[in-house]
C-alpha cells in the first residue's frame, strides 16, 4: 500500500512539474497566433493568424537582431571552449607552484554571476572604446565562462589516464600535440557541453547586452524583443510572443540532437571532479 501511495504521489508531483512549465509555454505558442496587438484575455482557437510573424519582419529589426546574437553566440562558442580546455588541461596535467591557490580562487569566483561586477565592466569597455561593440559582450561571456567549467572539465580530464599522455610523448608527441591529437579527440562530451552552453547564452541573457551595446544596430534578441513591452501598454504583445517562439524553435531542436552529450559529459566531469 506504502509502495502504491509512493508512486502516486511521484505521478503527481511529475505531472504538476510537467504542467507548471509547458502552460505558460502551450499559453505563449497560440498567443502568437492571435489577432490584436495586447496580451490576449483568452485564447481564441478558432481565429488564428500568422499576421504576428509577417509583423515581426516587417516593422521591426528581428533578421538584424538574430543575425548579432547568432554572431556573438558563435564567436563566444569558439572562444570560450578554447579558453576552457586550455585552462583545465593546464590545471590537470601539470604541477607548479600556486595550482591549489589558483584552483580555489577559480572556484569562488565561479560564485559570483558576471553581472555583479557589470558597472566596472562598462566603465573599463567605456575607457576602451567598446561601448556598442559586440566584441565587448564576447570577452565578457567567454571569460566569464572560465571558473565554473574550468572544474567540470578538469574532472573530465582528470578520468583520462596520464598513461596515455605518457605513451604519445614516447611516440615523440609534444605537450601541445598530445592536447590537440590525444585530449581533445576523447574529451567530445564534455566540449559538446560547454559548447552548447555557451551558444545559448547570448540568445537568452538580457542584462549585459542591454548595458554594453547599444543603437537598434546592435542589439541582440532579447534586448529587442523586450523593447516590444517595455512600455505602459504592451501594444506589441503578440508580435513579442512570435519572436519568443522564433527563438524557442532553432534552441530546441539544439537541445534535442546534443542531449546525449550534455548529459554525458556533466556527469562524466561532476563525478570525476
Amino acid at each position: 500500500m506504502k509502495k502504491k501511495i509512493t508512486v502516486f504521489l511521484l505521478h503527481a508531483e511529475l505531472i504538476l512539474i510537467s504542467l507548471v512549465v509547458l502552460i505558460p509555454v502551450i499559453w505563449i505558442v497560440l498567443s502568437s497566433f492571435q489577432k490584436g496587438s495586447g496580451p490576449p484575455a483568452a485564447i481564441n482557437l478558432k481565429e488564428l493568424t500568422l499576421a504576428n510573424y509577417s509583423r515581426l519582419f516587417s516593422e521591426t529589426s528581428y533578421d538584424l537582431w538574430f543575425f548579432n546574437t547568432l554572431k556573438i553566440a558563435l564567436a563566444n562558442m569558439v572562444l570560450s571552449v578554447l579558453l576552457i580546455m586550455i585552462t583545465a588541461w593546464i590545471m590537470s596535467r601539470f604541477l607548479f607552484r600556486g595550482r591549489k591557490a589558483g584552483l580555489m580562487a577559480i572556484m569562488i569566483l565561479s560564485m559570483f554571476p558576471t553581472f555583479l561586477s557589470m558597472t566596472a565592466i562598462y566603465t573599463l569597455f567605456l575607457t576602451l572604446g567598446l561601448v556598442g561593440n559586440s566584441i565587448s559582450l564576447i570577452i565578457v561571456y567567454a571569460v566569464g565562462a572560465i571558473p565554473y567549467n574550468t572544474w567540470l572539465v578538469k574532472g573530465y580530464l582528470d578520468g583520462i589516464p596520464r598513461a596515455i599522455d605518457e605513451a604519445a610523448y614516447m611516440d615523440g608527441c609534444t605537450r601541445l600535440q598530445t592536447f590537440r591529437k590525444i585530449i581533445l579527440p576523447m574529451s567530445k562530451p564534455i566540449i559538446t557541453y560547454c559548447a552548447v552552453s555557451q551558444f545559448m547564452l547570448p540568445w537568452m541573457d538580457y542584462i549585459l547586452p542591454n548595458i554594453l551595446l547599444s543603437g537598434d544596430k546592435s542589439r541582440t534578441l532579447a534586448v529587442g524583443l523586450f523593447a516590444l513591452i517595455n512600455g505602459k501598454e504592451s501594444i506589441n504583445f503578440t508580435v513579442f510572443a512570435s519572436g519568443a517562439v522564433l527563438i524557442a524553435v532553432p534552441i530546441t531542436i539544439i537541445f534535442i540532437i546534443f542531449q546525449k552529450y550534455l548529459v554525458q559529459g556533466i556527469s562524466s566531469g561532476a563525478d570525476k571532479g
